[in-house]
């Protein structure tokens, strides 16, 4: 039997665990998805979970855990934002950012298509965050951090 104190333990506050976007029907075609699944698998380390993909209609990347992914979902009238809407994704390392800023910018010197924003620092006094930002087909940018405190 559970006790209201077991239950106390166990609980904790939401968290984010997805990100849902509208794009062309098109891009979720047999190219567009190998596209997609290059670019982010080579990246940023996403990998397509395929008993969720349905052509034409959906594609699902797990984002290093079961409880995190990006969800694309095909809609006649895809979403469209502003090219700094993001969401973003930290990283344990600067050497960890470097390598993920190398390896956009490999991908952007053989396809013009890759937008991408380079590293900068911004000094918070205890916390400096170093941030980078990158975005291929899709409508939303990827923004990734690595967070120093001093």
């Amino acid at each position: 039997m559970m006790t209201t104190t077991d239950a106390a333990a166990r609980r904790r506050p939401p968290r984010f665990n997805h990100v849902a976007m509208s794009v062309p029907a098109e891009l979720l075609g047999p190219e567009g998805r190998a596209e997609l699944c290059a670019f982010y698998g080579e990246t940023l380390g996403w990998r397509e979970l395929p008993t969720e993909t349905i052509d034409h209609r959906r594609l699902v990347f797990g984002v290093h855990t079961v409880q995190q992914f990006v969800f694309l979902i095909a809609d006649d009238e895809p979403m469209r934002c502003p090219r700094l809407d993001h969401f973003g994704l930290s990283v344990a390392t600067m050497t960890e950012l470097d390598e993920i800023l190398e390896a956009c910018r490999r991908w952007q010197a053989r396809d013009a298509r890759v937008d991408l924003i380079d590293k900068r620092a911004e000094d918070h006094g205890p916390l400096v965050i170093t941030s980078m930002y990158v975005r291929f087909l899709l409508p939303m940018m990827v923004e990734i951090q690595h967070w120093e405190f001093k």
